[in-house]
């Protein structure tokens, strides 16, 4: 009998072990950046998101600007995180440190987009919006430069240009009319407290699941 109850113990043991290993494995898996979510981008340094709209730049390119706003409840700060061209990433799972990214707006379809134009402001290298309906070219490709193995929700995390070598960042140059107020997003060669983003509000993806919200859309 001593021997059955010591099996019996030995058995639960190895059941609550198992039971808490899958729920400890499920909770570190919705603590991650996944592949179709919809987040918005905080700039850590200079505490604005990320942010574009059907207006044109001035100057360099011509084509749709990406800017930075204070205000936490603009639609137009939703990007959704999706694969390189050609290269889908797989619904749901998590984005890799050093995984290659596009970064596509919600409301015009335009994916982030960076070249060898100077911007408008501060003269770095220009960030804009290209694209239709989600596809672009071979400019529109970021890597998530994080510390881990993953790209945590609540984790700083730098944007790296694959075709350039420019960290998508803002240092604080302010535009006038029509956008007034909004900051400027450039690209700069070198890493530095200015290319720090962390993703915000937003809809996070999970493999057969439905959507988990992150605060409010």
């Amino acid at each position: 009998m001593e021997i059955i109850h010591a099996v019996h113990v030995v058995i639960k043991s190895l059941l609550f072990l198992l039971l808490w290993t899958n729920c400890e494995g499920k909770e570190s898996e919705l603590n991650y950046v996944t592949c179709g979510s919809l987040v918005k981008l905080l700039n850590t340094r200079h505490n604005v998101r990320l942010h574009s709209h059907d207006v044109k730049y001035g100057s360099g390119s011509g084509q749709q600007s990406v800017t930075g706003v204070e205000s936490a409840d603009d639609a137009n700060s939703y990007w959704q995180i999706r694969g390189k061209p050609y290269r889908p990433c797989l619904r749901g799972a998590p984005i890799k440190c050093g995984q290659a990214i596009r970064i596509t707006h919600m409301k015009t379809g335009r994916n982030l987009h960076t070249h060898h134009f100077s911007s408008p402001l501060s003269n770095n290298q220009e960030v804009s919006a290209f694209g239709e309906n989600g596809e672009g070219d071979d400019q529109d490709v970021w890597t998530v430069q994080c510390d881990d193995d993953y790209w945590e929700r609540d984790e700083a995390v730098r944007f790296k240009h694959i075709g350039t070598d420019v960290f998508l960042s803002v240092t604080g140059e302010q535009y006038g009319h029509p956008i007034r107020g909004q900051r400027e997003v450039h690209g700069m060669g070198s890493p530095n407290q200015h290319n720090w983003w962390r993703t915000m509000e937003g809809v996070f993806i999970q493999p057969s699941q439905e959507p988990l919200r992150h605060d409010e859309l």
